[in-house]
């Protein structure tokens, strides 16, 4: 028999979660990016520009990007490596992986694509400069695991980059709560058409890990000097840590 493991706030047995996850995002996929703007008045741009800059990221060298979605971090890994280096984009959702494919495309990045399970990922250990997570984590049924991963396909010197909703800022959370519980529902029924994914992406932040937790994680998954940045008094938080 399957444990059980959390879904938002629901405890589902583990070998239904990715397919409970694949269901919210399959819904949102057409209307993600429109979603994000409204959802973080456009900051999440700004996130993703910052976990960029402090990968260390330079020319010819290979990234990896988990759970692309979108592919904004992809696109902007792209632009750094230039033509003789290597961005791969992955997830785990086909309609998530079209939308990052086609929004690729249209901005003239021919870029290698994969949809695969984070949790064993398809390419040889030792093989990548830099791996990138944005937004993905905290839906993944075994972290620890993914984060193993992460780290063995990371070559020595490498670095790990784990942007993800974490915990805000103490004297904000009763503000924070209202906007998670009442405000981002409506948004998504007003503007995707779906209520309920958006509560459970309130209830999964609720659910993912702390900044001192995800780095107590990171470390036991073998990486070191891992480090986080608040941003937003903490309604995201960058980690990044390194293999040697």
């Amino acid at each position: 028999m399957s444990a059980d493991t959390h879904f938002g706030f629901r405890n589902v047995p583990e070998d239904e979660k990715a397919d409970q996850v694949a269901s919210v995002f399959s819904s949102v996929a057409g209307k993600y990016d429109v979603m994000n703007d409204f959802m973080s008045l456009g900051l999440h741009r700004a996130w993703k520009k910052f976990t960029v800059a402090a990968s260390g990221v330079g020319r010819g060298q290979r990234v990896l990007d988990v759970a692309s979605g979108s592919g904004d971090l992809a696109r902007q890994f792209a632009k750094r490596v230039g033509e003789n280096g290597l961005v791969w984009a992955t997830d785990i959702n086909r309609d998530m992986l079209n939308v990052g494919r086609d929004r690729l495309l249209d901005q003239g990045n021919l870029l290698p694509l994969a949809q695969c399970d984070a949790e064993a990922l398809p390419f040889p250990s030792e093989f990548f400069n830099c791996v990138s997570v944005a937004f993905g984590l905290r839906n993944m049924t075994h972290k620890e695991r993914a984060l193993s991963e992460m780290q063995r396909v990371l070559k020595p010197g490498g670095r790990l980059l784990v942007l993800e909703f974490s915990r805000v800022w103490k004297p904000l959370e009763r503000a924070y709560d209202w906007y998670s519980f009442s405000a981002l529902p409506w948004l998504g029924k007003r503007i995707a058409g779906d209520a309920d994914s958006y509560r459970y992406l309130a209830e999964s932040i609720r659910m993912h890990p702390d900044q001192e937790t995800m780095r107590h994680l990171m470390e036991q998954a073998g990486l070191e000097d891992v480090e986080y940045f608040n941003l937003a008094a903490g309604v995201v938080a960058l980690h990044r840590g390194f293999k040697y």
